[in-house]
């Protein structure tokens, strides 16, 4: 069993900032594939299951994002080789994606959260470029929205972000998916 988790923040007021772009992934993922995640206490976030994988968006606030996850790998034990998470990155140019097999925090508390609840940092990651804007605090920067043309730009990479899932869960080596989406677009 495969696990797809995009971060972000539960709510309407956050559903188009920089923080949430793992939602968005999902969300993209979800809707050209016709398929409807459900909102589920008992995982703390909003979940499908789709044959051989679950794609889950935790509604435990990005700081919380590992509670969610860790249920949801222990009732369905999934092992962490199986686990995929799309987030936000401020060190990456905008819309640029970086796949690593593993890695710190990098100062993401949703990251740091998962590292705690799962007791690991080999996990599979699609860090996905917000750039940074040095005028702005870095809390009020990631729960900014993006622009119109900041979107633009976005949006296109975001379609990219379905194939990395269908690839991953279409047992593609992780290695040759890396190689193959570590570029700028």
């Amino acid at each position: 069993m495969k696990l797809i988790v995009g971060l972000g923040n539960p709510g309407k007021k956050y559903q188009f900032t920089k923080h949430n772009i793992g939602f968005m992934c999902l969300d993209h993922y979800s809707q050209d594939n016709n398929l409807t995640l459900k909102k589920d206490n008992k995982f703390n976030g909003e979940w499908l299951r789709i044959d051989d994988y679950i794609l889950l968006k935790p509604h435990t606030f990005m700081n919380n994002s590992g509670e969610s996850i860790r249920k949801i790998m222990d009732y369905f034990k999934i092992e962490i080789e199986d686990v995929l998470v799309i987030y936000d990155d401020l060190d990456l140019p905008l819309a640029n994606l970086r796949l690593r097999e593993q890695g710190g925090n990098g100062g993401h508390n949703g990251i740091k959260s998962i590292i705690n609840h799962i007791g690991t940092q080999e996990f599979k990651r699609v860090r996905f470029g917000i750039d940074k804007n040095p005028l702005f605090e870095t809390a009020n920067y990631v729960l900014s929205e993006f622009s119109k043309s900041e979107m633009d730009v976005v949006k296109k990479t975001i379609t990219i972000t379905k194939d990395i899932i269908d690839d991953f869960v279409n047992n593609v080596d992780f290695k040759n998916i890396m190689n193959k989406y570590n570029k700028p677009f």
